[in-house]
C-alpha cells in the first residue's frame, strides 16, 4: 500500500492531472533533504556503526526508510497544503515561546553540526591534499555562505540537486572493495539486537541521524520555495484541483530521496565492515578517521572516493542546517523568508544563515572537540525530534489547517509510530 495513496476530494481537469517533466525534473526538496541526511556528521555514525558492528547493524536501515518516507511525507503535505512552513503552522496553534524554545534548541544542535562537518570537510582535505585543515574548513564555509547570499534560489536548488549525485562515490567505494554480499543480506533483512550498552548507543545514533529535525523544517519550507517560484501554482487548500499532480510529485521525490539516503548510508556501513571491521581499525571517531583508516586497508581508491564523498556531502548539508534554522525561527517571527529574496530584502533570515555559519566556524577553531559537540548536538536533536514530531501529526490530522488533505491512514500511523520510536531512543540515550 502506497505510503499516500489519498489525494483528497478533488475532481481536477484532466490537463491537469499530467505530471510535469521526466522524472530528474519532477525531484527536488525531498532528494535534496535525503542527501543532506548524509552529511559528514551521519557518514562517521555509519562508518563506525559498519567498523564496530560488521554487518549487524544494516537492519536499521531497512526500519528506518518507511518512518522517515512518512514523516518527511508529512512535513512537505503540510507545506504545499498550507503554503506555510512547519514553523509558521506550529506558531499558529502552539504557544509562541514553547515553539521558540524549540526552534532555540534546533538552533544550537543544527550550529554545532555545522561546526563538525566543517571540521570534517576541512580534516578529509587536509588527508587528501596537505596544508592547513583550518584553512580548508574556512575556504568551504565561505564558499557555502556565499552561495546562500548571493546565488538566486532556482539555479542555487539546481546547484545542489546536481551536488546530490556525489553521494555515487559511496556506493562507488563498494566496486573496490571484497564484500560478503550474503552476510550483508543477511544483516540487512535479519535484525540482531545485543543488550548491552554499545549496540543501544549505535542504534540510538542511527536513528538520531537518520531522522533529524532540521530535516522535517526543511523540505515543508521548500515547498513554499517552489510554490514561490512557479507562479501558476498555488496551496493546495486555496487550488485543490492541481493536488493530484502536486501530491504524485512530492510522493515521488520524498520516497525516491529517502530511498537515497538509506541507500548511501548502507553502502558506508557495507564498505566499512568490508574493511574495517574485517581487518582494520574498528575505533572510528569522525567521518576522516574513517577515510584514514580506509587508505592502508582497502587502497587509494577507496581513500580518495571517501574523502570526495564527505567534501560533497558537507556542502550540500550546510545549507541545509543553516537554511532550516533560519526559515525555521523566521517564520515563526513573522519574518520575510526565502532564498529568491536578496540578503538586504530579508535582513533577519539571512542574518540566522550567516550567524548559523559563523558559529559553526568557531566551534571548528576552538577547544571544543568537535565530535562531543556532535554528541551533544545529537542529543540535542534527539530531544527536539520527539515534541517536533508529536505537534507536526498533530497538526497534519486538523481539519482547520489541512482543509481535506489529511495524509492517509498509513502515513498517519508511521509518522506516529517515528514518534514513539524516536521518544524510546530519546530515553535510551538519557538511561545511557
Amino acid at each position: 500500500m502506497s505510503l499516500e495513496a489519498d489525494d483528497g476530494p478533488r475532481r481536477p481537469r484532466a490537463a491537469e492531472t499530467k505530471p510535469a517533466g521526466g522524472i530528474l525534473a519532477r525531484l527536488g526538496p525531498g532528494l535534496i533533504t535525503g542527501a543532506a541526511d548524509d552529511d559528514p556528521s551521519g557518514i562517521a555514525t555509519y562508518s563506525q556503526a559498519g567498523a564496530q558492528f560488521g554487518f549487524g547493524m544494516l537492519w536499521t536501515m531497512a526500519l528506518t526508510y518507511p518512518l522517515m518516507a512518512a514523516v518527511q511525507l508529512v512535513s512537505a503535505r503540510i507545506g504545499r497544503v498550507t503554503g506555510a512552513g512547519l514553523a509558521a503552522n506550529l506558531a499558529a496553534v502552539l504557544p509562541r515561546p514553547a515553539v521558540l524554545g524549540l526552534l532555540a534548541l534546533l538552533f544550537c544542535a543544527n550550529t554545532i553540526n555545522i561546526g563538525a562537518n566543517l571540521a570534517a570537510m576541512g580534516a578529509a582535505s587536509h588527508l587528501a591534499l596537505g596544508g592547513n585543515g583550518h584553512i580548508y574548513t574556512l575556504a568551504f564555509a565561505v564558499v557555502s555562505l556565499g552561495l546562500q547570499l548571493f546565488v538566486p534560489y532556482r539555479r542555487y536548488a539546481s546547484y545542489l540537486k546536481w551536488l546530490t549525485f556525489v553521494l555515487l562515490a559511496y556506493v562507488a567505494l563498494l566496486m573496490v572493495v571484497h564484500v560478503d554480499w550474503k552476510a550483508a543480506l543477511a544483516g540487512l533483512l535479519i535484525p540482531r539486537v545485543a543488550l548491552d550498552g554499545d549496540s543501544l548507543t549505535m542504534i540510538v545514533a542511527i536513528f538520531g541521524t537518520t531522522i533529524s529535525p532540521y530535516l522535517l523544517f526543511w523540505q515543508s519550507s521548500q515547498e513554499v520555495e517552489e510554490l514561490r517560484q512557479h507562479r501558476r501554482e498555488r496551496p493546495l487548500g486555496a487550488a485543490p484541483e492541481q493536488a493530484p499532480v502536486q501530491l504524485a510529485r512530492i510522493r515521488l521525490d520524498t520516497c525516491v530521496g529517502m530511498a537515497v539516503s538509506n541507500l548511501v548510508a548502507i553502502a558506508i556501513m557495507i564498505g566499512t565492515a568490508a574493511t574495517l571491521n574485517a581487518k582494520g581499525p574498528t575505533h572510528i571517531t569522525s567521518a576522516a578517521d574513517a577515510a584514514a583508516a580506509l587508505k592502508p586497508v582497502a587502497g587509494n581508491g577507496a581513500f580518495v572516493l571517501f574523502c570526495v564523498g564527505i567534501v560533497g556531502t558537507g556542502l550540500l548539508s550546510i545549507p541545509v542546517l543553516a537554511g532550516s534554522a533560519a526559515y525555521a525561527l523566521g517564520e515563526c517571527q513573522g519574518w520575510k523568508c526565502g532564498l529568491e529574496h536578496k540578503p538586504w530584502e530579508a535582513v533577519p533570515f539571512y542574518g540566522i544563515i550567516v550567524a548559523a555559519t559563523v558559529v559553526g566556524i568557531a566551534v571548528d577553531f576552538s577547544p571544543l572537540d568537535p565530535m562531543v559537540a556532535l554528541f551533544w548536538s545529537a542529543v540535542v536533536n534527539g530531544i527536539v525530534a520527539v515534541p517536533v514530531l508529536a505537534a507536526m501529526m498533530w497538526l497534519a490530522g486538523r481539519k482547520d489547517r489541512m482543509q481535506g488533505f489529511i495524509p492517509p491512514p498509513v502515513t498517519r500511523a508511521l509518522g506516529w509510530a517515528t514518534t514513539l520510536v524516536m521518544a524510546a531512543a530519546a530515553i535510551a540515550m538519557a538511561v545511557l
